[in-house]
This record gives structure tokens, C-alpha cells and sequence, in this order.
């Protein structure tokens, strides 16, 4: 207690001696107005290849690949995009991204809150064990594990299915997930439980009840980062899925890599405009849930 009164004394005595020394405010100032100018800066270089594709899915595709090249179109041509959405299994691709990806993040979210709760909430023997076995998974290249993870999806006759881009999320949800879960779990007082058990509630009451609840910022972390991941997946559809009516929009895309055909009409104006379409959903969600996003990875690393 006496600590604190003493910090907090120091702290108005130091807030004092800044409102006397205008030097201390002019240094404060330019300081932050300097930090603020800088991240602008780098914010906008950052922004610089995909403002490079947006304009250039305005363009035709001989203006796309003239040199010199040109910033902004001499022809803003808008049927890029209508081209793109009536192309060959666009529209399939769309659906089977979304799907995907939804199935996938509600069970890397719900499962990785249940394993995060058992490791931060239950005791029973070997918890650390598991728990430090779990975050040693992360080490694991996914490369390395590729080609038995093929095999096994072979073996269950899984290929050519979205069964392996969902199911595995259902057991567990990753050990980055059960982590976050765990450190965020762990900030919320224990006292809870234990009234909610005096009540009879069951740990999967407490959980859906109490806890879930109190957790949005760490839901909403989880769910956006799982959600860009499943979204942007590409390798593992890549080699699980062969019917291209089944393709998602990361593996699609690449159909307007090829050449012009009588089949498609694959060019480079129309891969950005596809590009595009498929950066829109991640946008939207990052800016819906970006508040709850950035306190659920800060208040995940206070405890440990």
C-alpha cells in the first residue's frame, strides 16, 4: 500500500515538473508527432503492392505489362471484375473458401478454448508435460510433416474432400490458439469457478457460461488470425484437391496464371481483379474486429 501511494506521488510530482519545463512538453510533442509521422510513412510503403494491384485490375492487360510501366490506367477498364466473377468455377471457389473456412475457424476457436480452459483452469497429472509437448509442436516445420499428413488423408480416403481442411481444426485448433487461450484464461480471477461449482455447474457449464463470455478480446484475436489463415491456406489444398469445381480462391487464382486457352480466358488483369475480390473479406473482418483483436493479444502476455 505504501508503495503505491509513493507511485503515485512521484508520478504527479514528475507530471509537475512537465507542466513547468515547457521544454519537456515541446520535447513530449515533437516526439510523438515524429513517432506518428514515421509509422504513416511506413504504413503507406507497406500499402504501396496492393494500391499497385488495385489500380492495376483497372487496367487492360497490354497496359499491364508495357514499359515503362504506368501508375494509373489511360482506360479505366471496370469489366475486370465482371469477367473474373462469370469465369469458369469463380463462383464455385467463392463458396468452397468460404465454407472451408468457416467450418474450420469455429472449431480451431471452440476447440482450442477448451484445451486452453484444461490447461489454465483443471489440475491433473502431467499438465505441464502436455502442455509443454503442445507448444513444442510449434517448432515443427509444416513441411516436414507434409508428406506423412498426405499419406494419412490417403489412407482414410480423405483426397479430393474438404475433410482435411476442417476436421483437424475440431481437435484441438493449434497450440498458438491453445496458448493464447490458456494466457488469457489465466487472467480471469479463479473465484468464479469455484462459486459457479458451489452453484453445480459442470466445467463445461463454467466455460460456456462464465468464462467464454468475459473473453471476447481473445475470441475475436483467435478467430481473426484463424480466419486469414484458413482463408489464405494454400499448400494444403493445394495437394488435397483436384477437381478444380472444388477449388478454393487461393488455388483458383492460379488458373489465370495460364495461358489462353478456348476453356478460360487466364490474363493478368484478371488475376489482379480476382486478387482483390479475395483481399476484400479479410479486410473487412481485420477492421470489424481489430479493437478486440489487438487487447486480446496484449492481456493474453500479462500472465504467465
Amino acid at each position: 500500500m505504501a508503495r503505491s501511494v509513493t507511485s503515485t506521488r512521484a508520478e504527479a510530482l514528475e507530471r509537475q515538473l512537465t507542466i513547468r519545463n515547457p521544454w519537456a512538453v515541446a520535447r513530449k510533442v515533437v516526439g510523438r508527432a515524429l513517432l506518428h509521422a514515421l509509422t504513416i510513412v511506413v504504413g503507406l510503403l507497406l500499402m504501396v503492392p496492393f494500391g499497385w494491384a488495385l489500380i492495376g485490375s483497372f487496367k487492360a492487360e497490354a497496359e499491364i505489362k508495357a514499359l515503362p510501366p504506368t501508375f494509373l490506367p489511360s482506360h479505366w477498364v471496370w469489366g475486370n471484375y465482371g469477367q473474373v466473377w462469370v469465369s469458369s468455377f469463380f463462383t464455385n471457389w467463392v463458396f468452397n473458401t468460404f465454407e472451408i473456412t468457416i467450418i474450420a475457424t469455429a472449431g480451431a476457436v471452440l476447440s482450442a478454448a477448451a484445451a486452453g480452459y484444461a490447461f489454465a483452469r483443471l489440475r491433473f497429472p502431467g499438465r505441464e508435460i502436455f502442455f509443454g509437448m503442445t507448444i513444442a509442436t510449434m517448432l515443427l516445420p509444416f513441411e516436414v510433416t507434409l508428406i506423412p499428413t498426405y499419406i494419412e488423408y490417403y489412407l482414410l480416403g480423405w483426397l479430393n474432400t474438404f475433410l482435411p481442411l476442417t476436421v483437424p481444426y475440431w481437435l484441438g485448433g493449434g497450440a498458438f490458439f491453445i496458448f493464447l487461450f490458456r494466457q488469457f484464461f489465466m487472467t480471469i480471477p479463479i473465484d468464479l469457478d469455484e462459486a459457479a461449482k458451489i452453484d453445480g455447474a459442470g466445467y463445461f457449464q463454467i466455460l460456456g457460461s462464465i468464462v467464454l463470455p468475459l473473453s471476447l478480446p481473445v475470441l475475436a484475436a483467435a478467430g481473426i488470425l484463424s480466419f486469414i489463415g484458413n482463408w489464405n491456406s494454400f499448400v494444403l489444398p493445394l495437394i488435397i484437391l483436384n477437381d478444380p469445381q472444388k477449388f478454393t480462391l487461393s488455388i483458383g487464382l492460379r488458373y489465370f496464371q495460364m495461358q489462353p486457352s478456348a476453356d478460360a480466358m487466364p490474363t493478368d488483369n484478371l488475376l489482379l481483379a480476382g486478387s482483390i475480390i479475395m483481399t476484400i473479406p479479410i479486410i473487412v473482418v481485420f477492421f470489424i474486429g481489430q479493437r478486440y483483436f489487438v487487447k486480446g493479444v496484449v492481456m493474453s502476455g500479462l500472465k504467465g
